[in-house]
């Protein structure tokens, strides 16, 4: 059979994905079977399963088709789809068997990048493919670098807001730098014409409509721990909450359940911006709070058209947006110096004691003996994200690990990542042995159920973790916390210093260090500070949701009033 015979195409837009398979598996000789054809294979596997064995049965008529083009200008699409279906397959056997990622299942990715760099560095589609290959095996710099391409390339808003979300994880940029690339994407953001939105509501009503926009207010997710805490003890004689989803989860447990809490939901996922501007507009909205920020699926451009008189982020984000129209910031005095303010393209509101509190958790505490009474050594312990677990944090961690003897280091997280890389990383200073990784938890009662092994929580820097931090106090065990010079880097010495205990933060890395080994090598300084400390977590702002509920509505109104 010839393949000029046979429309492959119009067969594709008939979706007869079975049919080109059969054709091109028995029908063809070896030197018929193109490059073209064996990407199209490809493709039409992924389309008609979703089964790991179709993934991998695709990947492979991928890497064929790859290998096969001798045409460099035709390389673009099977290195793309070689790239987007192992990353699906990486993920899928993250769940089923997380020991998979050991392996350097991306060696050969990053090799046909370093072969084909410059087809990558001017190709949109390639960079955003490679990008989830640098994210997976925590190759932050060159993570940064594809997102710096990609908004060069194409300078639009989203590119950009990556682009700055990122740059948290390392200590390139001064806070300064936060803000210059931060108006950057201020400037990229889409205005529309006055005449084509709804009008603003300028009148002050007796009650003030509050909302709420956000992608993460779903089931297990962090953020739905800190609004917790605000909206279950507000006063709906004087507020009347709008929650706006930018998701697709109307069936989700938690969404469902903070639906009694407010006087209206709404799901904007699916809506224009323009759409979304003016049903917001029109439910006249006083003040609105982003949630997203840079993360997750944010919506700043309906807050460049302004929603509402007062707009605010809090929560989502510990850095600025650099938005004109984004008014206020909501932080705690731990967090931003005033003389940093101009810093922040926001004004800035300090809550008295704490910009987050966290709603608690319905599960058993740790009160069995500390994991070292019994192992005879001492473990210490992360649990956030890896991509937070720059090199800088890792050479730290490891002194402490040999400054400690005997001790353990566990780790774990609830994202697919190369364990391969981080561990090649522990290997450069000799402590590899000394790490343990745990497997993924499932449920979120196993994952808290992992703290009862650990001794000592240690943070990350200079992006600390918040939820993570939460967590472990909870479960009764100390976090060792590192201050550092803006509001991402300050929210763990800003946790701990609501609970008083300053010796666990640490001023620099050397203090961060000497705090850590110090608490290890006292075992009844140690035993003292966990026997009661998630006791004396709930006296203090932590997780006291009345009195951090009545600080968030009065900071409210006396900018609305």
């Amino acid at each position: 059979m010839s393949t000029q015979t046979v429309n492959f195409l119009e067969l594709f837009k008939e979706k007869k994905y079975s049919t080109i398979i059969s054709i091109i598996d028995n029908k063809l000789t070896e030197n018929q079977k193109t490059a073209g054809l064996l990407n199209l294979k490809g493709v039409c596997r992924l389309m008609i399963s979703n089964s790991s064995e179709s993934i991998k049965l695709a990947i492979e008529d991928f890497r064929k088709s790859y290998y096969k083009e001798a045409d460099k200008n035709k390389l673009v699409d099977p290195i793309k789809n070689l790239i987007n279906a192992s990353v699906i397959f990486f993920e899928t056997e993250f769940v089923k068997n997380e020991r998979f990622l050991e392996h350097d299942f991306f060696d050969e990715i990053i090799n046909i990048y370093e072969e084909n760099k410059n087809l990558f560095e001017n190709n949109l589609q390639l960079l955003k493919a490679i990008f989830k290959v640098f994210k997976r095996t925590l190759d932050l710099k060159n993570v940064i670098k594809c997102l710096e391409k990609t908004a060069q390339l194409d300078p639009h808003a989203d590119a950009l807001a990556s682009y700055n979300l990122f740059n948290n994880y390392l200590y390139d940029w001064s806070q300064s730098e936060f803000l210059k690339n931060a108006e950057k994407i201020n400037d990229k953001l889409v205005k529309y014409p006055s005449e084509e939105l709804a009008g603003l509501k300028t009148k002050k009503n007796k009650k003030i409509n509050l909302g709420f926009i956000s992608s993460d207010i779903k089931s297990k997710h962090s953020i739905t721990y800190f609004l917790r805490s605000a909206i279950t003890l507000y006063d709906k004689e004087k507020f009347a909450i709008h929650l706006y989803h930018n998701h697709n989860k109307e069936d989700d447990e938690t969404t469902k359940e903070f639906e009694k809490y407010v006087f209206k939901t709404l799901h904007i996922e699916k809506l224009s911006d323009k759409e979304a501007i003016n049903i917001i507009r029109k439910d006249e909205i006083d003040i609105i709070i982003d949630l997203n920020g840079f993360s997750g699926i944010h919506r700043l451009n309906l807050f460049k058209n302004r929603l509402a008189p007062i707009q605010i982020l809090w929560c989502g984000y510990t850095n600025t947006t650099g938005l004109d129209e984004m008014d206020y910031l909501i932080v705690d005095k731990n967090q931003v110096n005033p003389k940093e303010e101009s810093l922040y393209s926001e004004k800035i509101i300090y809550l008295p004691t704490i910009w987050n509190c966290h709603s608690g958790y319905n599960f058993k505490r740790l009160e069995n003996e500390m994991p070292c009474q019994k192992n005879k050594f001492i473990t210490f312990g992360s649990f956030n994200n890896f991509l937070k677990i720059n090199d800088e944090v890792i050479k730290v961690w490891a002194s402490i690990l040999k400054e400690v003897k005997n001790s353990r280091l566990f780790l774990k997280t609830s994202q697919a990542m190369s364990l391969g890389t981080i561990k090649s990383k522990f290997e450069k200073y000799g402590v590899q042995n000394s790490v343990v990784f745990l497997n993924y938890s499932k449920n979120f009662n196993d994952h808290l159920e992992k703290y009862k092994l650990i001794d000592i929580a240690l943070d990350t820097f200079p992006w600390n973790g918040v939820t993570t931090t939460f967590e472990s106090i909870w479960m009764n065990v100390p976090v060792i916390v590192m201050d550092g010079n803006n509001f991402s880097s300050r929210c763990g010495s800003s946790i701990i210093k609501n609970l008083n205990l300053l010796n666990l933060i640490g001023k620099n890395k050397e203090d961060y260090i000497n705090k850590a080994v110090t608490l290890a090598q006292n075992t009844k300084m140690l035993t003292d500070l966990r026997k009661d400390l998630f006791k004396n977590a709930l006296k203090t702002p932590l997780f006291d949701k009345t009195n951090f509920s009545n600080e968030f509505f009065s900071s409210l109104e006396k900018i609305y009033n």
